[in-house]
């Protein structure tokens, strides 16, 4: 016979509700409106097994059951708003890095995102042809921007640059040899190295030279019968000093034109720009590299470029021909928005508006003196609202492109330093990722600092508001 204490247990459980009886509440029958029945029918089902095991395991007492049940409405709501909320969400890039990899790299311009919106809102023509009332192709969408940029050449893209990498290898070095420094076999991120490209490529590996020295003589020596290419391999996330020398991208292609071996550079960042003249060194352009004679130029569409993920192929028209034809481009194709968005990032390239007209671009671009003017606004703005609450100063700093472009390369800053009596550095850096837009910012010092550099200007707001914020609530 059962005792008293189990009974008691058996029948609090028996009291709960039934879900339709909760599903009848009123404060129910909203959140079912707001977020739909079937889910709010789920999380009422949900919570109320969980008091139910709770009852009958004996950790709840009759009042807490009854409490149990009142907050169920509250509950749900609050669930139902957590569970259907976005898990990617827009935040404020106050750290400096340009191309954050973590944070989604490249902002895309106003133009661009008007763009995809409107092929995303509606039937396109991605392949079809308007003119002749049947089939057309989706790459014929960028032939004219790309003739702009690139005359003579023909183009591809993928869905990003280790895809267009590996479509070149699977393409023409299937079974063949593909002749790589030792210097260049790059780890490119999460893991993938260049060697686990070309394995699934096909293609099999022929280094030469060593980490630190390799001469257009270890080039020569190694083209035989079994190659199918030469890669070269920009370092664009490293970089080799002291006793090096690496054999030059136009001693390679001639080499390759001499044998008739395809030369395919993977430039990787998709910059356009002379950077030198803003102080990056070591980052030469597509331009740069068809100039010196590569047959195929691979490069990402989020990094320099400042465009959506991507990968794209530019060069020889023979070679590029049958990297279209390849089955492996409908597994690497890329959707309808990416090309809208591709199409207004390359025409502000072609236009000569790329350093107003793109977000990544005016970063990179943006001077010191523009920064500190930007900073000292902001710690004007806050510390009228916060007092003597918050600790503000502008100070000077580097910001850095990233996304394994120009590693080492620091771009001349104005950071604004935040700091409290009240509060530490991690507690401000975490409430500021707490705020409504988080705010991302680094803690250097024992000081939050927050880099004007890759706030967009009408996030300044928001980011006064977030600062203000903490003396408030401090």
């Amino acid at each position: 016979m059962p005792s008293s204490r189990t009974a008691a247990k058996a029948v609090g459980a028996r009291a709960l509700p039934q879900v339709n009886a909760v599903l009848e509440r009123e404060e129910v029958r909203q959140a079912a409106a707001l977020h739909g029945r079937a889910l709010i029918t789920t999380l009422v089902r949900e919570r109320l097994d969980g008091l139910r095991r709770e009852a009958r395991a004996g950790r709840l007492d009759g009042t807490a059951l009854e409490a149990g049940v009142a907050a169920l409405p509250a509950w749900v709501d609050r669930e139902a708003r957590s569970r259907t909320a976005s898990s990617m969400r827009p935040v404020i890039n106050a750290t400096g890095v340009i191309l954050h990899t973590n944070l989604g790299r490249a902002a895309l311009p106003a133009a661009a995102v008007r763009r995809m919106a409107e092929v995303a809102r509606a039937y396109t023509t991605l392949e079809y042809d308007l003119a002749r009332g049947g089939r057309g192709s989706r790459s014929s969408h960028l032939d004219r921007v790309f003739t702009l940029l690139f005359p003579g050449r023909a183009f591809h893209v993928v869905n990003n640059n280790a895809a267009a990498v590996l479509l070149a290898l699977n393409t023409f070095a299937e079974g063949k040899e593909v002749i790589v420094s030792r210097g260049e076999l790059v780890e490119i991120g999460g893991s993938f190295r260049i060697p686990d490209v070309m394995r699934k490529g096909g293609a099999i590996l022929k280094e030469i030279g060593t980490t630190n020295k390799t001469r257009l003589a270890d080039y020569e020596r190694a083209i035989g019968p079994r190659t199918g290419l030469i890669l070269k391999v920009h370092p664009s996330n490293y970089r080799i000093v002291g006793f090096t020398a690496q054999a030059a991208l136009k001693e390679v292609a001639a080499l390759g034109r001499r044998r008739k071996v395809p030369v395919v550079m993977d430039q990787g960042s998709g910059n356009l720009l002379d950077l030198a003249r803003l102080g990056i060194r070591n980052e030469p352009s597509v331009f740069d590299a068809l100039r010196d004679g590569a047959d195929l130029v691979c490069f990402s569409g989020d990094k320099m470029l400042g465009g959506p993920q991507a990968g794209l192929i530019v060069g020889r028209r023979d070679l590029v021909k049958p990297m279209r034809e390849n089955s492996l481009s409908r597994a690497l194709r890329v959707d309808k928005m990416t090309y809208a968005a591709l199409e207004a990032v390359l025409l502000e390239y072609a236009r000569g508006t790329a350093e107003t007209g793109l977000p990544v671009v005016r970063m990179v671009t943006m001077t010191s003196q523009e920064i500190e003017a930007r900073a000292r606004r902001l710690v004007d703005a806050v510390a009228a609202r916060a007092g003597d609450s918050l600790t503000l100063a502008v100070v000077p700093g580097l910001s850095v492109p990233g996304g394994g472009s120009a590693p080492e390369e620091g771009l001349p800053t104005a950071l604004a330093a935040v700091s409290s009596r009240r509060l530490s550095a991690r507690a401000i850096e975490e409430r500021l990722r707490g705020f409504t837009t988080p705010v991302i910012a680094r803690i250097e010092g024992g000081k939050v600092l927050l880099d004007l550099r890759t706030v967009l200007e009408e996030q300044e707001g928001a980011v006064v508001e977030a600062l203000a914020g903490l003396a408030i609530g401090g």
